[in-house]
């Protein structure tokens, strides 16, 4: 399972900035709106040190890290969701993703013109909630149409499907998210076909100068927004991470240090999405490759395993365990099997995060 993050906001907020420091691609960011007109879209790898330490002790050739691909779209303005600068090509794009991060703009400075005149975090997060609702608003009054017809049918299902739009629809006219809309985990899952943008998972990054880092008190706004939310926001300088990209690997942590931060705007989004989307990694590892894997919390060893392959779940006998932690003091699986710290799990079994495994099958 790849994560798929989409980069949200006003125009000149930074966004194709920070995606060209957090992919290392060179991508338009010039001082104008719409400049990114197609998406721009960046896969990269899961910084992950267990991984390197797992192949190390193991020698493997190669690591497979986990992966993030980020989705860079125009930036929305007043109207977008009525089509406005192409707000409906641009929100489009928006709706195969599994989660929205929304780059709202806290620095100030006159080298960078704001689309609205002045620099408001609250006023550009509120425009942007309310294209999203009108966005959701326009597919919801759509689906509701449709589901009208059907169920004229008078099949219960059909019925069922056309109170649950109503429902959502009702609640989002008056500004509620669909992801706040109280419905069943079976209801929401139908709900999915739509691709409200709404209902996706939101975190925010609050992009701010460089002056302000470590203390980010010009990103106190979306930090409020986001504690009132109950979502994550992560504070970054776009700026900054595009010259940290530019460094030698070698040196990237003596500058992180001397802006006292402990480690990039990437890992840090990458550890906000994991725990927005409920993920978690495993690793497997052979003598060709050490590979991590991304599957949702609380799934099985049996789902694991068809992650990796169907012939892997299909013929299904045992999962041996280790814990990463275990994994790397013994000194990789067999010490651990002969120190009796391997184990031998069912399918049933719910993988934890950092557990090495080694799937048995037979097919």
């Amino acid at each position: 399972m790849g994560i798929k993050c989409g980069l949200v906001g006003l125009p000149n907020v930074g966004k194709s900035t920070l995606f060209n420091a957090l992919t290392a691609m060179e991508v338009p960011a010039e001082n104008y709106p719409f400049c990114t007109v197609d998406p721009n879209i960046g896969i990269v790898g899961v910084p992950d040190l267990n991984l390197e330490r797992i192949a190390k002790i193991s020698e493997t050739r190669n690591t497979v890290p986990a992966a993030v691909e980020f989705v860079d779209v125009a930036g929305l303005v007043h109207g977008a969701s009525r089509g406005e600068g192409l707000g409906n090509r641009f929100l489009a794009h928006l709706r195969e993703a599994d989660a929205i991060v929304h780059v709202v703009r806290c620095f100030a400075g006159t080298g960078v013109a704001h689309v609205s005149g002045t620099v408001d975090p609250a006023s550009d997060m509120e425009i942007i909630d309310t294209e999203l609702l009108l966005a959701d608003l326009e597919t919801l009054t759509r689906a509701v149409e449709k589901a009208e017809r059907t169920a004229r049918t008078a099949q219960p299902d059909a019925i069922a499907w056309l109170e649950l739009v109503r429902q959502v629809e009702g609640e989002v006219s008056v500004g509620r998210a669909a992801r706040d809309v109280a419905v069943t985990p079976e209801q929401r899952a139908k709900l999915d076909v739509l691709q409200l943008l709404t209902a996706k998972p939101i975190m925010y990054a609050a992009n701010v100068s460089e002056s302000a880092l470590p203390d980010a008190a010009e990103a106190e706004p979306v930090l409020a927004r986001a504690a009132t939310d109950g979502v994550p926001a992560v504070v970054i300088c776009a700026t900054f991470e595009a010259a940290l990209a530019e460094l030698p690997e070698e040196d990237r942590e003596l500058f992180l240090e001397e802006m006292g931060l402990s480690e990039s705007a990437l890992n840090r989004m990458i550890d906000a999405a994991y725990g927005l989307l409920r993920l978690l990694t495993f690793y497997t590892v052979n003598e060709k490759e050490a590979h991590a894997w991304t599957v949702p919390e609380g799934a099985t060893a049996y789902e694991a395993a068809g992650r990796i392959h169907t012939d892997f779940q299909r013929g299904f006998i045992r999962a041996e365990v280790v814990p990463v932690d275990l994994f790397l003091a013994r000194g990789g699986e067999q010490a651990a099997r002969e120190s009796g710290e391997l184990r031998l799990e069912g399918r049933g079994y719910r993988v934890a995060a950092g557990d090495v495994i080694k799937f048995r099958f037979n097919v």
